[in-house]
């Protein structure tokens, strides 16, 4: 239980009625999950309006209504609280009711359109073998020291949020690094947070279905650090030419990292192949598993964050040389058959350009690229031709096939994909909506040393079809048809 009065701190009230002096047990903004003496957050969403469920909310035992509109006929015996903001109202309350545990230990958020995963992850995994507890919160999954949370979203809505930093808090974690996606910015899913610090890692066209304009998405993630306080740092990636924009009127301690531009942390590509990168870093030559140049920068991202956080270079690159990184990210499946075969979770033009590109660039002889993506359904469709073009640009064989088609029909995806390929290229494509029988058919086309790519889910363990989830993972699929086909 706790104190209303206490709950609201920091939240931005326009008019109250009724008891201020009542304790409260709880905190939800659906209506479904209210129990007696709860506290309900009518928030305006995209699919419905909690306003519309303010009465079943006190049928289910709330209050405390905290809304943006009061209803018709107010009810009695119900404190009614109106905001200016519900979704930043709940980020408050519920910070504040859980004791604000993210001013208890270090919270480092990462943003960007790609590397959040990889450079949560890495962060997660360094700091552990530094010697601390940690707590991860990521597409892939949540962390709370090496106990593993299903992940449903890349963010959580505010109040898991709140009770995994609290078990954090209770597990004795001293850092917690969290992915901080445009989406929840947007939806106010990290409001009564404190951050430690913020990275960016750049930013690239995906999600236009949610924020509709380019420069809506950048002000989602520019709002990320807008946010920020003086006591923060910001660390921002210049190479990318809304690096800068992000510490425009940013509050925090301002730090960059580049591979081309002079930078505070700057990496110099030494060697970059099939077996991993050798980056010049701060005057030292170091080896790493990692491959490909966005690797470098999630790399990057990684040693100046560890810097800021007052640990010891030599240290934190020694650990990072060592480090494999997320799953389903440039991940290679059964190395050692005839075969290079690549699973990522390249699922917008910009990070499947970069794949293919650092495929590219490793190619010694005649040996074909031949790519198996689909794009995801009720999702962003304008990128759809995009990365149909840059997929027969850079391969040689390319099977357009289902990714997750969602609630749309899969041929008709691939068709608006098709938009995208000129009757030049048209020729080195195929159709297969089966995922399945594609990764199949790529590598019964494959040669010796032929590299096939898998693009667009990465360590997703399911495909969403008409509102089922069905077991589907790339990269155990791929593994049984290398075995079939590459030894």
């Amino acid at each position: 239980m706790a104190d209303l009065r206490d709950i609201l701190y920091n939240v931005r009230i326009t008019s109250t009625s009724g008891n201020m002096d009542v304790e409260v047990k709880g905190i939800a903004f659906d209506s479904r999950k209210v129990e007696q003496d709860f506290a309900f957050v009518a928030i305006k969403g995209t699919q419905s309006d909690g306003h519309a469920f303010i009465d079943k909310a006190i049928t289910n035992g709330a209050t405390v209504i905290v809304c943006e509109v009061l209803p018709e006929a107010p009810p009695l015996n119900v404190t009614l609280v109106t905001v200016k903001s519900s979704t930043q109202a709940l980020g408050y309350m519920v910070a504040n009711f859980h004791g604000n545990p993210s001013k208890k230990l270090k919270l480092v958020g990462v943003t960007g359109t790609n590397g959040k995963t990889t450079v949560a992850t890495l962060l997660h995994r360094l700091f552990g073998t530094l010697g601390n507890k940690c707590g991860l919160l990521s597409t892939v999954e949540n962390r709370i020291v090496d106990e593993v949370i299903p992940a449903t979203h890349t963010t959580p809505d505010p109040i898991q949020i709140n009770q995994l930093l609290v078990k954090m808090v209770e597990a004795g974690c001293q850092y917690c690094f969290m992915e901080v996606s445009s989406h929840a910015v947007a939806q106010g899913r990290i409001e009564g947070l404190q951050f430690t610090g913020a990275i960016f890692t750049n930013i690239t066209h995906d999600h236009l279905d949610y924020h509709h304009t380019f420069e809506s998405y950048i002000r989602a993630k520019k709002g990320f650090f807008d946010m920020l306080t003086s006591e923060a740092f910001a660390l921002v990636n210049i190479d990318d030419k809304r690096g800068m924009v992000m510490l425009q009127n940013c509050k925090a301690r301002k730090h960059t990292y580049a591979v081309k531009k002079m930078a505070d942390y700057k990496a110099k590509i030494v060697t970059n192949s099939i077996d991993g990168l050798e980056l010049e870093i701060d005057n030292r030559n170091v080896w790493f598993k990692l491959i490909g140049d966005f690797n470098a920068y999630n790399l990057l991202a990684v040693y100046g964050s560890a810097m800021l956080l007052q640990q010891d270079a030599e240290e934190v690159l020694m650990r990072l040389s060592s480090m494999s990184g997320a799953v389903g990210r440039f991940e290679r499946v059964l190395p050692g058959t005839k075969f290079t075969a690549i699973v990522d979770y390249a699922h917008t033009p910009d990070a499947l350009k970069n794949v293919l590109e650092t495929i590219t660039n490793f190619r010694t002889g005649q040996e074909k690229v031949i790519s198996v993506f689909g794009c995801g359904g009720n999702r962003d469709r304008t990128k759809r031709p995009l990365m149909a073009a840059i997929a027969c640009k850079y391969s040689d064989k390319v099977i357009f096939t289902s990714d997750n088609p969602r609630d749309e029909d899969p041929l008709e995806i691939i068709k608006e994909m098709q938009k995208g390929v000129g009757p030049s290229e048209a020729k080195k494509t195929l159709v297969m909506v089966d995922r399945e029988e594609a990764i199949k058919t790529a590598c019964m086309m494959a040669a010796e040393h032929d590299i096939i790519l898998v693009a667009g889910k990465g360590h997703e363990t399911y495909q969403e079809i008409k509102g089922v989830k069905r077991p589907f993972d790339d990269r155990e699929v791929l593994t049984r048809m290398l075995k079939m086909f590459a030894n």
